[in-house]
């Protein structure tokens, strides 16, 4: 696949991956519907497989790859949900999987990818000691490399989120999706332009790893540069497939302050008794900071993930 997905290449990761995600509900809450005055639903990759929208692209990478290029196995570098998520799909498949991890990334995502099969190296957390040991893991290993967003085969797969926000609602006004690397931004993007060609497609970013906000306002991808936010699925770069797609397809791209992801985090764990972590109460954090515009709308929010360390909860002292 090169260039962008098509919808072609959108229905057909679909139904590639299905047999092996799930097909993930929308909620609603009357409750935080009277809180911001907009129709809200809440897309729920809190509870995919492997807790994140992540197993959609990485199941799609793998399962359309061929036995012979799965021969040596898969490799990536991920901080988290990637990791898992490529770990189980390549346990699906009865291969390897190895995956370079940051030393501080969180103990829980690092349980899920011992968990799910993941042979894991770690390196510094630095995203030039991430690419220079997956370069030696590879070469060793002889293990194709699966990107953790900017590839159209992943993108494809992220897409199929959107996809089945717009196939199980009525008519959105817009849709939110968090924006890190922009995997699935860019696959949320093309599902509403193909699907929904009338709904806006908003990202919403940390204001304090707001690279994609600064590219995409300046029309040249910008660098993350130590970025500082308790969203940490979020601080990655764009990437040279998934900017394109953002610039051309993206209505707008807002920031959330961390009080508001925190509080938007709580929100909708005492309000909709569901877990997130703080990357996927982002676009929830962005509305209750006053989108305005959104007020009276009928808006679809894609909630990224649930996977965090319970026993460091940002709204508890000393997290």
């Amino acid at each position: 696949m090169s260039g962008y997905p098509d919808l072609t290449a959108i229905r057909s990761a679909h139904r590639l991956i299905a047999p092996y995600i799930h097909r993930t509900p929308v909620l609603t809450s009357e409750n935080l519907d009277h809180l911001t005055g907009v129709s809200l639903f809440f897309k729920c990759e809190n509870f995919q497989k492997a807790g994140a929208f992540k197993s959609r692209g990485a199941t799609h990478a793998v399962f359309s790859a061929s036995a012979g290029q799965l021969h040596n196995g898969v490799c990536t570098h991920s901080s988290g949900n990637h990791a898992a998520a490529l770990s189980r799909a390549a346990a699906l498949r009865d291969i390897p999987a190895y995956i370079v991890m940051p030393e501080n990334s969180s103990r829980v995502k690092v349980e899920a990818v011992v968990h799910y099969g993941g042979i894991i190296t770690f390196c510094r957390p630095t995203l030039v000691s991430r690419e220079q040991t997956l370069e030696k893991v590879r070469e060793k290993t002889g293990a194709i490399e699966i990107h953790p967003y900017n590839d159209p085969v992943i993108i494809a797969g992220q897409a199929t989120a959107a996809k089945e926000l717009i196939e199980d609602t009525d008519h959105l006004d817009v849709i939110i999706a968090p924006v890190g690397g922009g995997g699935l931004l860019s696959g949320t993007a093309l599902s509403t332009h193909y699907l929904s060609p009338g709904t806006r497609v908003i990202a919403a970013e940390p204001a304090g790893a707001s690279d994609a906000f600064r590219s995409f306002r300046d029309g040249t991808l910008h660098p993350s540069v130590e970025p500082e936010t308790i969203a940490d699925g979020l601080l990655t770069s764009l990437g040279s497939v998934t900017f394109p797609i953002i610039r051309d397809h993206v209505d707008a791209i807002v920031l959330a302050s961390e009080g508001s992801i925190i509080r938007a985090m709580k929100l909708i764990w005492e309000r909709m008794k569901i877990i997130v972590e703080p990357s996927a109460a982002v676009p929830f954090a962005a509305i209750l900071e006053g989108l305005e515009e959104l007020r009276g709308s009928r808006v679809g929010i894609i909630l990224s993930g649930g996977n965090l360390d319970l026993d460091r909860l940002p709204w508890i002292t000393g997290s």
